[in-house]
């Protein structure tokens, strides 16, 4: 989202991603998506634990930079990029919360209320779903809510054969996709136990990669499903990993509100989901479904109606309305805006 923001900067706005941690070598090395920004990204290679030195280097950038208005995503950022915002006298600071199930943490709840309090950000939710759950845990606050927005021009439908061609994969019938770090809280274990109970001619694409993709071969194995579960790794051509698939599904235990089924939705291909977080408002109630965590073979049936029926709607209509870049950016360029301060 923030490379979006980035990318639709209107004329004469100066617009910087800043990172706490981490180099710009190395994060240009792993994700050469971020190379066209490269002169707007600043890394500020933070260490571990506290450090009033990020804040006085942050301030400074502020000064220098002739920053008008701040935008911070989650606590740590809230932290250093807030103080920082109000002692450089930057007038407009927002913050945008894309979960709430990390503020069940009290230590870090007493910390957040407290920030708020001092700093008086705008508060933004990233859907409906964490704005409630925010309020839950913090009922004090009020959050706006501007949902995540996709580039509708760039995720579009295009040749399904044409992409399995480029990603290697097989012309056959039937491909499930899924796009997200191989790590516990995605849920692939629940989606290879899913895909299992389906028809041996389905196929399951994995894009991404992570910590757990030796734990998931060797589960594959175990299911006798290895000959048909394609591990792509990273994927900088995520139009063409869409265009490839029948249904993308998102297994994932906590979400926010996700981008990917909004991508895949966009590119024409409908969705399964589990119900967590924000995503059942990520996902077309039309031509997609959201089933229950709890067991695989919810997600497998999901799958199988999925990979069955023929929608009446196209699943692109569905971000179109609700939930476009263009809509996105402007809601937060009007917050961000001098008329928006508070």
């Amino acid at each position: 989202m923030a490379l979006d923001l980035l990318r639709c900067a209107g004329e004469g706005q100066d617009l910087y991603v800043v990172s706490l941690e981490g180099t710009a070598d190395k994060a240009l090395a792993a994700w050469p998506r971020l190379a066209p920004f490269a002169d707007r990204l600043i890394f500020l290679n933070k260490r571990p634990g506290w450090s009033i030195a990020t804040v006085y280097r942050l301030w400074r950038l502020l000064r220098r930079l002739g920053v008008t208005a701040v935008q911070t995503h989650h606590v740590g950022p809230l932290l250093y990029g807030g103080v920082a915002a109000r002692l450089a006298s930057v007038r407009r600071l927002v913050h945008t919360e894309h979960d709430a199930w990390h503020l069940r943490d009290p230590h870090r709840r007493i910390l957040q209320d407290s920030l708020i309090s001092l700093l008086r950000p705008i508060l933004v939710a990233d859907s409906n779903l964490v704005a409630r759950e925010l309020e839950k845990v913090l009922p004090k606050r009020t959050y706006l809510v501007i949902p995540n927005g996709i580039d509708c021009d760039l995720f579009t439908p295009g040749n399904r054969s044409g992409a399995r061609a480029k990603l290697g994969l097989p012309q056959i019938e039937r491909i499930i996709g899924c796009a997200a770090r191989l790590e516990s809280v995605k849920g692939h274990n629940r989606l290879f136990h899913a895909h299992a109970l389906l028809p041996n001619n389905v196929h399951l694409a994995l894009a991404g990669t992570g910590s757990l993709e030796e734990d998931l071969r060797i589960l594959a194995r175990s299911l006798g499903t290895e000959d048909r579960i394609h591990f792509l790794g990273r994927i900088d051509d995520m139009p063409t990993f869409y265009r490839a698939l029948n249904v993308f599904c998102l297994p994932s235990d906590r979400e926010g509100m996700p981008l990917s089924p909004l991508e895949a939705q966009a590119s024409g291909i409908p969705c399964v989901a589990t119900d967590v977080g924000g995503t059942r408002e990520a996902v077309c109630p039309d031509t997609g479904a959201v089933v229950s965590p709890a067991d695989p073979s919810f997600l497998a049936e999901g799958l199988t109606l999925a990979l069955s029926k023929k929608p009446r709607y196209n699943p692109r209509a569905y971000p179109l309305a609700h939930c476009n870049l263009s809509d996105v950016v402007a809601a937060y360029q009007a917050l961000l805006a001098p008329e928006a301060v508070r």
